[in-house]
């Protein structure tokens, strides 16, 4: 299981850190000649990775959107004032 520690080190990362080495995860695992504990503990790490991937996109996401509503909602406002 991973821990505390291992966890917020993983959340310290930024996206592309956490994607490369997720990557290098990847990559041990399918080479495979690794024992089972610690392809265990490479799959608890990928998992983990992962997560931090999934919500660095999920932010990136949002704030793309709330840049576009924001954007959408002056345009209006702009169209209003001129008519």
């Amino acid at each position: 299981m991973t821990s505390k520690t291992e966890q917020a080190a993983a959340e310290a990362l930024g996206y592309e850190q956490a994607r490369d080495e997720l990557i290098e995860v990847v990559r041990r695992l399918e080479t495979g000649g690794t024992t089972l504990e610690e392809s265990l503990a490479l799959w608890e790490r990928g998992e983990e990775l992962a997560r931090v991937c999934r919500r660095r996109l999920d932010g990136a996401r949002a704030r793309l959107d709330a840049a576009l509503a924001e954007e959408e909602t002056g345009a209006e406002d702009a169209g209003e004032t001129d008519q």
